[in-house]
């Protein structure tokens, strides 16, 4: 198989540029035919790979795409004839080109888990497992839905990630824009009239003249340290798994957002958890799934801990209390699941939990992070004026009329 870079055009004249692999040109003709594409040109690309045809396929797709196969499936449709539609009604291209690839591979002799295999890119080894599952208890229909209703959380706690960091970003660099400006422009103005006036300057007025002088002379400083410093945590997690480990365990412990942190890391970890042990996939396997997808050393380091405990021969619940990484809520209802036989419901009300508290932890933390910025504005501008205007004060109260 040879990989090609290709530029087709479907029946609505509408140009579409992809990559896929096929035995030649004439292959890759009839692919793209069977896609409702006409080939305008192509050139052959060194990298054969899977990655490169998942490449640009979004949590979205796999949604539809699971969407897609829990009501065919559930409606007795074969799976082929269940790809062949998504296939012709997809909307992005590379999930059509993946669909096509697993098309083949499947007439090929593969099942729908080992054609999904070759995709590890896009639907990734838990993807893969569950689906292997799925079919090894006959209840594929079931699993898909459960990876469907996932990928949704998946996609919200994105979306709630995304606010808890970019909020008080935003708000940060416009109060610090506020407050470089204040000091480079503003405030040097200021303070030469208020040295024209000759008397003692007061302690606050002496304080704000030495903090805009550093500002004035060394603006590039103040511009260019967070970049290094940035530059710096990323080498060193880069280079260096110790420094990684220190990173992930202080993200933990960073005030207000630190436990926010935790609680998306151990959601996911249960909502994962629950649909694996549902499945029929034994609890190591799940822990091992649970350190490549929590995303933290920390976590994952405990995690691995659990993982050898439970081997060793010590029950889910006292493995998970002795990592000392984990909140009572979660040891409590592990235990609870353990006792009762119900994991997978215990699990479940962690993650429905959870949810819940970061919505709320990250609402709270939006009404506050905008008054408190205010609140420190207001501080500095107040400093400044203060600074300013109480020397003008008391000049003025000294002429004698």
């Amino acid at each position: 198989m040879e990989f090609y870079q290709y530029k087709a055009i479907d029946e609505r004249g509408r140009i579409h540029n992809g990559q896929t692999d096929a035995a030649n040109v004439a292959d890759l003709e009839m692919r793209l035919s069977k896609l409702s594409l006409d080939l305008v040109n192509c050139k052959e690309v060194k990298s054969s790979t899977n990655k490169a045809i998942g490449a640009g396929v979004k949590r979205r797709d796999l949604i539809t795409f699971c969407f897609h196969l829990e009501q065919t499936s559930r409606a007795g449709v074969p799976i082929l004839e269940s790809l062949q539609d998504l296939r012709d009604s997809a909307d992005n291209p590379r999930l059509a080109e993946v669909t096509n690839a697993m098309i083949e591979a499947i007439e090929g002799g593969s099942t729908l888990s080992e054609a999904m295999d070759q995709f590890e890119d896009v639907f990734g080894k838990i993807f893969t497992n569950l689906v292997k599952a799925g079919e090894q208890s006959g209840e594929i229909s079931q699993v898909f839905e459960k990876l469907g209703e996932n990928l949704k959380w998946q996609d919200e706690q994105a979306a709630q990630t995304k606010k808890l960091l970019l909020y008080p970003s935003f708000v940060g660099v416009v109060v610090g824009g506020v407050v470089f400006f204040l000091m480079t422009y503003l405030v040097p103005q200021l303070v030469s009239f208020v040295k024209t006036m000759g008397q003692e300057l007061p302690v606050h007025t002496k304080v704000l003249i030495v903090v805009s002088n550093f500002f004035v002379n060394y603006w590039y400083v103040i511009l260019i340290l967070p970049i290094l410093i940035i530059a710096s945590i990323y080498i060193g997690i880069k280079t260096s798994p110790g420094f990684h480990l220190k990173y992930d365990e202080l993200k933990l412990r960073v005030p207000v957002i630190g436990p926010i942190f935790k609680k998306i890391i151990l959601t996911r970890l249960t909502g994962f958890f629950a649909i694996m042990y549902a499945s029929g996939i034994t609890i190591i396997e799940c822990i091992r799934t649970g350190e490549e997808i929590a995303d933290n050393k920390a976590i994952e380091k405990a995690m691995h801990q659990v993982g050898q405990q439970i081997a060793d021969g010590m029950t889910l619940s006292d493995s998970f209390e002795a990592a000392e990484l984990f909140p009572p809520l979660v040891l409590r209802m592990i235990r609870v699941g353990e006792t009762t036989g119900a994991l997978q419901d215990s699990l479940l009300n962690i993650s429905y939990f959870y949810t819940r508290d970061i919505k709320e932890s990250i609402e709270r933390l939006q009404t506050m992070i905008e008054p408190a910025m205010t609140v420190v504005l207001g501080a500095i501008i107040a400093w400044v004026m203060f600074s300013v205007l109480g020397p003008i004060y008391d000049l003025i109260t000294k002429v004698k009329i």
